[in-house]
């Protein structure tokens, strides 16, 4: 088990809202599949640079945009924060400071084609 995968106690609170439909093929471990899911969300790198031990990521792929079409990222999301209501927190625009570089552009530039355009 990494680091960050999921403990016995959180997979115990997860593994009831996951779809359980069998088609016919025994599904790929959800456990080990979600922890790929989760594992992509925390690092933000490509689906193609998943390490092995989650399985292949196509599978971790399909099952996240098959569960997001499906709601059941926001049945998970909904449960968890009916849990611990404490833990959800808002964040103030207002407090969030932009790069030193983003207040440089024009207001209200044109866009001005490079190749002028020529009447017959």
């Amino acid at each position: 088990m990494a680091r960050f995968d999921l403990s016995d106690a959180e997979w115990q609170i997860v593994e009831p809202l996951l779809p359980n439909k069998p088609r016919g093929v025994a599904r790929a471990d959800d456990r080990r599949v979600l922890n790929g899911i989760f594992y992509i969300l925390r690092t933000g790198s490509p689906w193609r640079d998943l390490p092995e031990r989650y399985g292949p990521y196509t599978t971790v792929y399909n099952r996240f945009n098959r569960w997001a079409k499906a709601g059941v990222w926001l049945n998970v999301f909904n449960a968890l924060a009916e849990r611990s209501p404490e833990s959800m927190a808002f964040i103030d625009s207002s407090i969030i400071r932009a790069h030193q570089h983003a207040a440089g552009g024009k207001k209200g530039a044109r866009i001005t084609p490079s190749v002028s355009l020529v009447g017959d």
